[in-house]
């Protein structure tokens, strides 16, 4: 259970918000103090604050973009159980659970046919397919309901005094400079935020590997083309199929990164989709209308180390996986999980340990998942390096993931994610 919120160190009080009452928050000034700066409205972001809401913790999120951008921005969402067990308890789940899909296994498709792996029965957990961006809005809506500081369209953002016991936050906001005044600065900005090079060089050491490959993606209006999600290695190149609702489906196949979504028409989309994804035995994708193109690079990244001082990292900001693992939102929860629990500890005794640990904790999962992220990415796609020897390697190994309990096992634990307790 989640601990009931109580008063915050500096004498703010924090209520719960149903009893008709609102948190109590700093107001806009040339000053503001609170006792965590959050850089980032996204998933890390506002998890965070509101997991230290209920601790009774006070933080401020500042964002770049509008409220509207952030709830608006299309982003695949494959939530583990965990994630989905924590956005329940701490009352931000009611949407997911009415409008998620619920998947139990999904299938690999290679060689002309399709295998499923069966998650509930390997591991005895489950998958849920809701929307990053769905995420954000619960996430937004929960805040502002509980009068939170969400401040959106900042910029300018520069971290200062992070070696000291007084980090703050400068930003300009409605055309005027402000200064936020914290004990503690959480970054959780992104691959591109200021967050993460606010961490000295000589501290820092990063970790890359960019992929010669993109994922082309699409949003179609039309019929679900399989119940589960269907992942698909095909000589011309990897595709995936998810779908997103009743009437709306997420697809994407490999493509050159540096290609233009205006060479694809739509007759040529489905072509290619129908190529990679259609079986032997007549399992065909489901055709609709298009109605979203984009293309996105691939690339895993890790920073080490995830704090300096009194900055943490969170998310984005501290790493990146290719999408092929499922594994990007699923990280970001883990670390304000971590990062929640050692606040909270701070605050109610002064205890810094779990603080103190929070790198070495959450790297733990991070590798773990970047290691599954890049095995399914390499055993998936197709790989211009390859050797036909090579080429050959990939289908034994779908072929033992598929036919062995054990390696399927093996699978299925890596991607419903480690049991968080």
């Amino acid at each position: 259970m989640l601990p009931a919120p109580r008063r915050a160190g500096n004498g703010v009080a924090h209520v719960e918000p149903d009893d008709g009452k609102r948190l109590t928050v700093p107001s806009v000034g040339d000053l503001m103090r609170t006792q965590v700066g959050i850089i980032g409205a996204g998933p890390a972001g506002l998890l965070l604050s509101h997991l230290l809401h209920l601790q009774g913790i006070e933080s401020v999120v500042l964002e770049t973009r509008g409220r509207e951008q952030i709830e608006s921005t299309i982003r695949a969402g494959v939530l583990e159980q965990g994630t989905t067990d924590l956005l329940e308890a701490s009352g931000v789940g009611e949407r997911m659970k009415a409008e998620g899909a619920l998947h139990h296994g999904f299938e690999l498709a290679f060689d002309g046919k399709r295998r499923r792996i069966d998650l509930k029965a390997l591991t005895g957990r489950c998958i849920t397919v809701y929307a990053q961006h769905e995420v954000i809005k619960d996430l937004v809506a929960a805040r502002v309901a509980a009068g939170g500081a969400i401040l959106f369209g900042v910029s300018d953002v520069s971290i200062r005094n992070i070696d000291t016991s007084a980090p703050s936050i400068q930003f300009v906001h409605q055309g005027q400079s402000h200064t936020l005044d914290c004990d503690f600065v959480i970054g959780c900005d992104g691959s591109q935020g200021v967050s993460r090079s606010a961490i000295p060089e000589r501290v820092r050491r990063d970790f890359e590997r960019v992929y010669p490959f993109g994922w082309f993606g699409i949003l179609v209006e039309g019929a679900p083309s399989a119940d589960e999600l269907i992942y698909a290695r095909h000589y011309r190149g990897f595709a995936l199929v998810s779908t997103r609702s009743p009437t709306v489906q997420r697809m994407y196949f490999q493509c050159d990164p540096t290609d233009s979504v205006h060479n694809w028409s739509d007759d040529r989309i489905w072509a290619e989709m129908h190529a990679r994804v259609d079986s032997a035995d007549g399992q065909c994708v489901v055709d609709g209308k298009i109605f979203q193109k984009n293309i996105v690079g691939m690339r895993s990244f890790v920073s080490t180390a995830m704090q300096h001082g009194r900055l943490f990292l969170a998310g984005d900001a501290a790493h990146i996986v290719p999408p092929t693992g499922a594994k990007g939102l699923n990280l970001a929860v883990s670390d304000v999980r971590i990062l929640s629990r050692g606040l909270d500890a701070y605050y109610q005794t002064g205890d810094e340990a779990q603080l103190a640990s929070y790198s070495h904790l959450a790297l733990k999962r991070i590798w773990r998942a970047e290691h599954f992220s890049y095995w399914m990415t390499r055993m998936m796609h197709r790989l211009d390096d390859a050797s036909p020897f090579e080429q050959q390697l990939q289908i034994a190994e779908l072929e033992h993931v598929t036919t062995s309990q054990t390696a399927a096992r093996s699978m299925a634990e890596n991607y419903v994610g480690s049991v968080v307790v």
